[in-house]
């Protein structure tokens, strides 16, 4: 079987006093059009650094937040899908819960360079509104509903919970 190459990132879930979780704006240019995705903030692992000093350099530089603790690790996903990633045959996504109070989102990322990763926008959700969504957006993952109301009711999981894509 050939090897397969995922891009390894990490992901904040990122809850404030209300359960709102913030979300990025992802407009994607496929073929077809524009494919907008609500998904958690974070990104790649660069070679030589851990998880959660990603994470750190993520939150700060996409929605200007600064963590100070290791936050616990809730959600593993694993996609394999070609062109799901630029480069890579799909991503693993280790999500990390970072409870804060609501804050206006703004990082060190310009809007411009927002732009180059795709971020068009940053918006606090309430759980209910993931859940009755029915628009054309779509969310990573798909049924973010499910797994994030399960993390507010039970709060944090012995081990992460997999997810789909």
């Amino acid at each position: 079987m050939p090897s397969v190459n995922l891009r390894h990132s990490v992901r904040a879930i990122i809850l404030d006093e209300d359960d709102r979780i913030l979300l990025c704006r992802f407009a994607i240019p496929e073929p077809t059009g524009t494919v907008v995705v609500w998904a958690a903030p974070g990104g790649g692992i660069e070679q030589d650094e851990t998880p959660l000093a990603a994470l750190r350099r993520e939150l700060r530089e996409e929605v200007g937040l600064a963590v100070s603790t290791d936050p616990p690790h809730v959600w593993h996903q694993v996609v394999v899908a070609p062109g799901h990633a630029a480069g890579y045959d799909g991503v693993v996504n280790d999500y990390f819960l970072v409870r804060t109070s609501g804050f206006n989102p703004r990082g060190a990322l310009s809007d411009d360079e927002l732009a180059e990763e795709n971020i068009t926008g940053l918006e606090w959700w309430h759980g209910q509104e993931v859940a009755s969504y029915d628009g054309p957006d779509l969310f990573s993952p798909r049924d973010l509903a499910t797994p994030l109301r399960a993390l507010i009711t039970s709060g944090v999981p012995a081990r992460p919970v997999l997810l789909g894509l």
